[in-house]
């Protein structure tokens, strides 16, 4: 199923100059509490444990953006970013990035949820691509590795943030984020 719902909404032709990945997450949380927390274009910091703060411009509807500060450690303090698809009946959320002090330019990226079955009950499989201009003085190899470590830590948090809402009844209570590291931050 994997290899066919990256095929279905995953396939980016990158140019020359950018690079493309496809990154997949096995989620031991229904697709309704995964979903939840993906869809929420104006809060990416209840799983994205690099972004501390968010603020949209819009009705959440296609074409906000948010500015989204990010957290020390990072290449970057700030990324603008715009909604290009939210499809809550496929499940489909898609961003592109307008601005920021970065050097991702022409970054787009497309995650889908899934539902599935894992050991007998409900699970979800997430699957985030993007493709993003290759930087002056870095290789292919360099920025996909540098996008990829990004991605997987953001689904690595996704699946933290879900599993411990699933185990909690599927509730992650109003104004706490969760960190990567499981502990809560207000």
């Amino acid at each position: 199923m994997e290899a066919q719902f990256i095929e279905r909404y995953h396939s980016h032709q990158p140019s020359d100059h950018q690079c493309s990945s496809s990154l997949v997450k096995h989620i031991k949380a229904p697709v309704d509490i995964v979903w939840s927390l993906v869809r929420r274009f104006d809060q990416p910091q209840k799983y994205k444990p690099f972004i501390s703060r968010c603020t949209v411009k819009g009705d959440l509807t296609i074409g906000s953006v948010r500015e989204v500060d990010v957290k020390s450690g990072l290449p970057a303090t700030t990324s603008t970013e715009r909604l290009e698809l939210l499809d809550d009946k496929e499940h489909i959320l898609g961003i592109r990035i307008v601005g920021g002090d970065h050097r991702l330019k022409n970054y787009s990226s497309v995650i889908t949820v899934h539902p599935e079955t894992l050991d007998g009950k409900p699970g979800t499989l997430v699957i985030e691509s993007f493709m993003v201009d290759v930087p002056e003085g870095n290789t292919q190899e360099e920025t996909c590795y540098f996008v990829n470590a990004l991605i997987n830590c953001n689904l690595k948090s996704l699946a933290d943030v879900s599993e411990r809402m699933a185990m909690q009844g599927g509730v992650l209570p109003i104004g706490v984020n969760w960190s990567s590291t499981n502990q809560i931050q207000t």
